[in-house]
């Protein structure tokens, strides 16, 4: 089972994860948050945790967004899950002095390596999160680092429609 966990506002009809729901029916859940508007780590985490609770780790692979990657590595950390797979993409610099007041809860970002499989994926022009940091993300984690040129923050905006490149990346997970 593959466990979508999309970040602010949720991941809309042009969304990547939201086409491959799409796409692959069946193969494909979404975490539903309460507050979409105004993550909160200790929810975010509890919602994932419950939806994943009767789901086998071995063949569980999640995918999270800008902020539900943050979700997905307190996840992880917390609750010593060692699932099949992570792929986090354009992971949030929750840490970051800017960083929106309204996303509570999220820093500091656990940077111990994941005792999962992991691929962190960024865009060279994102603007949540600089290459050097989702670099930083991804050595610290014992992740697999893919970047991508100019796709910004790799949302809706970047138009990547079903995204075949991501979701080929994701298949080495599984």
């Amino acid at each position: 089972m593959i466990v979508n966990v999309p970040g602010l506002r949720n991941s809309n009809e042009d969304h990547w994860q939201t086409h491959w729901e799409r796409k692959y029916p069946g193969k494909f859940i979404r975490v539903e948050q309460s507050n979409w508007e105004s993550p909160e780590k200790e929810s975010w985490v509890t919602a994932l945790q419950e939806q994943t609770l009767n789901l086998s780790d071995d063949d569980l692979v999640v995918v999270g967004h800008s902020v539900g990657c943050a979700t997905i590595i307190h996840w992880l950390s917390e609750y010593k899950r060692k699932v099949k797979g992570a792929l986090l993409v354009a992971p949030s610099d929750v840490d970051h002095p800017n960083y929106p007041e309204y996303i509570r809860g999220f820093a500091p970002m656990p940077l111990e390596t994941i005792d999962t499989p992991t691929i962190v994926i960024a865009s060279s022009n994102d603007h949540v999160v600089s290459v050097e940091r989702a670099t930083f993300f991804a050595e610290s984690w014992g992740s697999k680092f893919v970047l991508f040129d100019n796709l910004g923050h790799l949302d809706d905006k970047s138009q990547l429609k079903s995204w075949q490149e991501g979701f080929s990346i994701l298949q080495s997970l599984m």
